[in-house]
């Protein structure tokens, strides 16, 4: 189960309609509404700067939120869209759907990497490089992974991570359908650039006096 599953702080917003949401926008406020969940849809308004601020830190769409109004219980939302101003870019209504627990959620979870001390590659001088820090899953709302465990024991120089060698909790799935990568131990840059030399000199064609 995750560890942390961040805030996202809103205030109810009283009354609805595009009046509402207008007086909301000079308030310096971005209107929103959650919905689902087995309960009434309920207005929102979010402090401007605050949103933006999540909004540029990324993944804002994919990241699981516990969603903080005063006066309701906490619930597990998602974004399922944010709509934007065509001209400024900047925020103009989002929209939250409530999780049921058996919902079923795409969300980016970090990858850890343990075992260095016992990588026969990166012993000899190898370099772990991380093409993937964090992997995109399908995983239910109410069992969703801290993290992926990648264990580098027993890898040599030159081997390939992918997600099909790295186990995966029950009921939790890639979303991406293809073997993709997630790391390399790769050789030392002297190991490789000698290993380029000798191939060109095997490649060279004899001088001639």
């Amino acid at each position: 189960m995750a560890g942390e599953i961040p805030d996202l702080i809103a205030e109810v917003r009283t009354g609805t309609g595009k009046g509402a949401a207008r007086q909301a926008r000079r308030e310096q406020k971005v209107p929103g509404i959650v919905y689902g969940g087995g309960a009434d849809p309920l207005p929102l308004n979010f402090d401007f700067n605050y949103l933006l601020k999540h909004l540029k830190a990324g993944r804002f769409l994919s990241t699981l939120w516990n969603l903080r109004v005063e006066g309701q219980d906490d619930v597990r939302v998602i974004a399922r869209a944010v709509q934007r101003d065509v001209v400024k870019g900047l925020p103009t209504h989002v929209d939250l759907m409530r999780l049921r627990r058996t919902t079923r959620i795409s969300l980016f979870i970090n990858v850890e990497f343990i075992n260095h001390d016992k990588c026969p590659g990166l012993k000899r001088g190898g370099t772990l490089t991380i093409v993937r820090p964090e992997v995109e899953l399908s995983v239910i709302a109410a069992d969703i992974p801290e993290k992926v465990t990648v264990d580098l024991e027993g890898l040599a120089i030159g081997e390939t991570i992918t997600i099909s060698s790295v186990p995966l909790p029950d009921g939790v799935k890639p979303t991406i359908e293809r073997d993709f990568v997630i790391a390399n131990i790769v050789a030392p840059r002297a190991v490789t650039a000698d290993a380029d030399e000798d191939a060109a000199e095997a490649g060279a064609e004899p001088s001639h006096a």
